[in-house]
């Protein structure tokens, strides 16, 4: 069945896409979403923002440049929503976030804020994976780095360790569910662009469960990507990994490419 699923999207993808140049008429042609809403409508997928595959147990993604996105997911756990810490979101930007000169300083909780699993980082957060795989943001004003931090750290969070977001590795509405509800039904595929601009090829990858994602993301080919920021209340709770790491999870590629 598997097998028969695969071929009628092949057959979707060479009728509708092969050959093609995304048509982005009235858009911006770096941005990646008007390709995306293009590639939908030609493989008659209507745009929704459901946690499920996209076409018949096969999760879609689209040419980009750099990093491909596994899914926005957001944390079960923010510090700025437990009463006992009394913070708003804008005052977690305000003590952990970073302005952005180009936007008149307003402040994002992304890029340099954002830890990483290789340790510690300048804004005294490291990730701390359990026993039971749960991902927790960790602050330690000890290891905070900033020279600004006496005057907008509060007291509380000056004294001992603390958990600012954390991620359910399993039950409901968990990293686990989110991920496996999307990846681990058939599979996913790509659509790839040739160097002429035209899109030339469809990859195919295997399902990926919790215990696989889990594993890449320890030894960083998986990484939380954040872009939450002022004046905007989406959290852009983004789980991404560079296009080679995809590449190296393709298992068929058609049409066959030539060696």
């Amino acid at each position: 069945m598997t097998q028969e699923i695969r071929e009628k999207i092949i057959k979707l993808f060479m009728k509708n896409v092969y050959g093609k140049t995304p048509d982005i008429t009235g858009g911006n042609p770096k941005h990646d979403g008007k390709k995306g809403h293009w590639l939908e409508k030609q493989m008659e997928l209507k745009p929704n923002a459901s946690n499920t595959p996209d076409l018949w147990g096969y999760e879609m993604k689209n040419e980009t440049t750099g990093k491909t996105t596994f899914g926005d997911w957001s944390p079960n756990y923010w510090i700025f929503r437990d009463k006992e810490y009394n913070m708003t979101r804008d005052e977690f930007f305000r003590i952990f976030g970073k302005p952005n000169p180009l936007k008149n300083n307003r402040l994002s909780w992304s890029g340099t804020p954002i830890p990483t699993i290789n340790g510690v980082n300048s804004f005294g957060v490291k990730i701390v994976i359990d026993e039971d795989d749960n991902i927790s943001f960790v602050y330690s004003y000890s290891k905070d780095t900033r020279k600004n931090k006496s005057k907008i750290v509060p007291k509380k969070l000056k004294e001992k360790e603390h958990t600012i977001a954390r991620w359910n590795a399993k039950g409901k509405k968990s990293l686990s569910e989110k991920l496996e509800r999307k990846f681990n039904q058939r599979g996913w595929f790509k659509c790839l662009l040739g160097k002429n601009g035209t899109y030339d090829r469809i990859v195919f990858g295997g399902p990926m469960n919790f215990n696989a994602f889990i594993k890449f993301f320890k030894n960083g080919k998986i990484i939380y990507d954040g872009g939450m920021y002022q004046g905007n209340d989406r959290p852009y709770s983004q789980w991404r990994a560079p296009n080679a790491f995809w590449n190296s999870l393709v298992i068929s590629t058609h049409p066959p490419q030539q060696v």
